[in-house]
């Protein structure tokens, strides 16, 4: 049996660039899944790739034929974004391993789905001054950039990633992201040790 390995962090963290790198990886060959989100699409995405981009509507109308598994709601300064998995067919654990990237309020609600034992996280830390100067250059960086949504993201990660909150769901082991090699090399050996593969066991981090 496969495993859902969830990769989480607080904004800026740098969890899009170790997803993207950790699905090139051959081994140990982690399958993807796309999440769903209302939100407007930002400058250089492309549906279907980090997100399928639905509307309001289409959300609600997966959530009445029982398509979803987790949807998590944002009030922000531009509406109401949803971000929610789908059971649509992406997740056969008889055949594969998965790498998904979300919450951690939505790891609880995937872990409960499929079960404590085929669901693991992975929290990605980084100081929050670095983590900040991080977003600040990224959102200069879009054609319109949202300064508000910024340090509206920025202080609700501090409460939704709060030491109580990670230790409430048993996240207990954190992976310090100080260089983009050494946090891949750390997780790679995680999930190859998770899987019952071969290869050199790293201590905790954090």
């Amino acid at each position: 049996m496969g495993k859902i390995f969830c990769l989480m962090g607080k904004s800026a963290s740098g969890k899009d660039t170790i997803y993207r790198k950790l699905l090139t990886q051959e081994d140990p060959g982690l399958k993807r899944v796309i999440p769903y989100t209302t939100r407007p699409i930002r400058s250089g995405e492309t549906d279907g790739d980090t997100y399928f981009f639905r509307t309001l509507r289409e959300a609600a109308r997966m959530e009445r034929e029982g398509k979803v598994i987790e949807i998590r709601d944002y009030h922000t300064m531009h509406g109401l974004w949803r971000y929610f998995t789908a059971d649509d067919g992406q997740i056969c654990l008889e055949k594969h391993s998965y790498l998904m990237i979300g919450t951690l309020e939505a790891y609880g609600k995937i872990r409960d789905y499929f079960g404590a034992e085929s669901v693991k996280p992975l929290y990605v830390w980084v100081e929050d001054g670095e983590r900040l100067a991080r977003a600040l250059e990224r959102e200069r960086s879009q054609e319109h950039p949202k300064y508000a949504e910024l340090c509206r993201r920025f202080l609700a990660d501090e409460e939704d990633f709060s030491p109580e909150k990670l230790q409430e769901a048993g996240v207990t082991r954190w992976f310090e992201n100080r260089s983009l090699d050494q946090v891949l090399g750390e997780l790679t050996a995680y999930i190859r040790e998770e899987l019952g593969k071969p290869g050199q066991k790293q201590g905790e981090a954090g």
